[in-house]
């Protein structure tokens, strides 16, 4: 008896020809995938060793990330190394040039070197000439029957007139009895001397002075046929001596 095979339906597709060729493309795509893995895992240097349990062996990765890690090190100590700042010496040792470009001092220059002398003003003395370097035209005595109570100093005219010693002026004006303008300084001891026939004063009343103080200028002011200075000493005001020897007594010479 022979059986009836079956019948195919027209509309029924049949999957018998299209499901062979999915599962070969299928295992084609895998194939590839696996090699490109492959092919990965050696671009990384990466050597992999398979068991039964294809897991790769720890060893060959250990030993290269060991060998890495030391070059790593190594790179890192010499790179410290290199940039260690260098710290220059605070004091350079100057080159042999430099040392003998400084001459050094001989012995026989250093002896000739002699101290500058140290300059020492003089005191001034206490008394002093009243017209250093004039000529003496008439001293203390009588004169065509009067007493001249002077000594008559001659200079060109304007010559600076210099108060004999310290002391303080009492009278700076005319004083009149053809003395012209005259000036009177009390020196503190019971002594004054005058200054006559001047033609410019230079103090004033109450001013306090010293010895070489200027004190006028020369003139023919009074009673005066030319400039000169008529000086006198008074003992007490309006007393006077004989100016030369008083003069000498304090170490001045007026010549008479």
């Amino acid at each position: 008896m022979q059986e009836d095979s079956p019948v195919q339906n027209e509309n029924t597709p049949d999957t018998s020809q299209t499901t062979q060729p999915q599962r070969t493309g299928r295992r084609n795509r895998l194939i590839v995938l696996g090699a490109a893995a492959l092919v990965a895992l050696g671009l990384g240097g990466v050597a992999v060793a398979t068991s039964g349990n294809d897991r790769p062996a720890p060893a060959a990765v250990s030993l290269d990330a060991q060998s890495r890690a030391e070059a790593a090190s190594r790179a890192d100590r010499s790179e410290r190394e290199s940039s260690t700042p260098v710290t220059p010496s605070l004091s350079p040792t100057p080159s042999p040039s430099a040392v003998s470009a400084s001459p050094t001092p001989t012995r026989t220059a250093v002896a000739k070197v002699k101290p500058k002398p140290k300059k020492t003003t003089k005191p001034t003395p206490a008394w002093v000439d009243p017209m250093p370097g004039a000529a003496v035209t008439s001293c203390y005595g009588q004169r065509w029957g009067t007493l001249h109570a002077g000594i008559d100093l001659a200079l060109p005219s304007g010559t600076p007139i210099r108060a004999a010693a310290a002391g303080t002026v009492t009278q700076a004006g005319d004083a009149s009895d053809g003395y012209g303008n005259s000036v009177f300084i009390d020196h503190g001891n019971g002594y004054l001397t005058h200054y006559a026939h001047q033609s410019r004063i230079a103090v004033t009343v109450g001013q306090k002075v010293k010895a070489g103080q200027v004190i006028g200028y020369e003139g023919a002011t009074g009673d005066a046929t030319g400039p000169h200075l008529h000086f006198e000493v008074h003992q007490g005001m309006w007393n006077q001596i004989d100016p030369a020897p008083f003069m000498r007594a304090h170490g001045v010479d007026l010549g008479c």
